[in-house]
């Protein structure tokens, strides 16, 4: 089986190719060969005794998507994109990539002849824009209030209609904000949400910009991996015609972090938290959802953590080895 990841020096990349690395293969198949490709070189990965092509540059370039399925891989999980606060600064950099490299790819796939691969893609909650219910459900309008939302949503679109013309066979998954994400921050909107978890639990200070009361749904790097392989299990039967859906995740509040962190690291960890208003964050984090309901994710098979200690417990057991600060 020959798997393509894009996207593969970001840390959801590292942590699948590294997941099926140790799994042996991906439904019941061996891999005997990974495509990695991202703006800066992936690595390979450790223990692997196959092939591995390390691939550079933009997606959306003429003939890279082309050149990237030329040898018809079987699965492609399509994890590359702008995060979302970089998207809503850089306006033209955020369709250059969150949309036009999506669609090279769809397009290249759509014109190889008799090629028809798993395709994974990542969307986002934030496809979803304000006023909403008190639980998003999977067929909520879809209203994005952001650039990235909107450029999440027209993937979806795109890759909904190449699943029902029969060129691919697509699963979006939605996911909810994934905390906690090791590593330095990054642009994203919601980076905050595993900065006030993560840097507390390394030593450092962490800025809050947000009120305590903001709620929001999140997921472990660990259960992004997991919801990836599932997805890519699920058959074009057990999904119908509705591919893109919302994932499981813990629901809580800001405050209701910090009293995990507190619970687990003690009060002297959590005292590392500073509050320092920004109203860019504030008012892209409006516009996103708070509850999201899952249900029809949790009955095909997707997993989530059952409370925030559990994300937590697992960033301090996968990145930490298990010591705090």
């Amino acid at each position: 089986m020959h798997v393509v990841v894009t996207g593969a020096a970001g840390m959801i990349g590292r942590k699948l190719t590294a997941r099926l690395v140790k799994d042996g293969g991906l439904n019941g198949k061996p891999i005997d060969k990974f495509t990695l490709t991202d703006v800066v070189a992936a690595e390979k990965p450790a223990g692997f005794g196959g092939k591995v092509d390390i691939v550079t540059g933009d997606m959306a370039a003429p003939g890279a998507a082309e050149k990237l399925i030329a040898e018809r891989p079987d699965v492609i999980f399509h994890l590359a994109g702008v995060v979302s606060g970089e998207a809503e600064i850089d306006f033209d950099k955020g369709y250059h990539v969150n949309l036009d490299g999506t669609r090279a790819l769809l397009e290249a796939i759509r014109h190889a002849e008799g090629y028809h691969p798993k395709f994974i893609f990542t969307s986002s909650i934030a496809v979803y824009g304000a006023p909403f219910p008190h639980a998003i459900p999977d067929d909520f309008h879809l209203t994005p209030l952001t650039s990235y939302g909107t450029q999440k949503a027209i993937s979806e679109l795109l890759l909904a209609d190449y699943n029902r013309r029969g060129f691919l066979d697509g699963v979006g998954i939605r996911l909810p904000t994934i905390c906690v994400r090791p590593g330095k921050p990054n642009k994203a909107a919601s980076g905050f949400f595993s900065g006030i978890i993560r840097e507390p639990l390394a030593g450092h200070e962490a800025i809050l910009p947000v009120a305590d009361t903001v709620r929001h749904t999140h997921a472990s790097p660990r259960a992004a991996v997991g919801f990836l392989l599932h997805a890519a299990t699920l058959t074009r039967e057990q999904l119908g015609p509705r591919i893109n859906l919302a994932m499981p995740g813990v629901c809580c509040t800001v405050a209701e972090q910090i009293d995990s962190l507190t619970r687990i690291a003690g009060p002297q960890v959590a005292a590392r938290i500073k509050r320092q208003p920004d109203e860019l964050i504030m008012r892209i984090v409006s516009g996103w959802s708070e509850r999201i309901d899952a249900r029809r994710a949790a009955e095909l098979g997707f997993k989530a953590e059952k409370n925030f200690d559990e994300i937590v417990k697992a960033h301090i057991e996968d990145e930490l080895g298990g010591k705090i600060a």
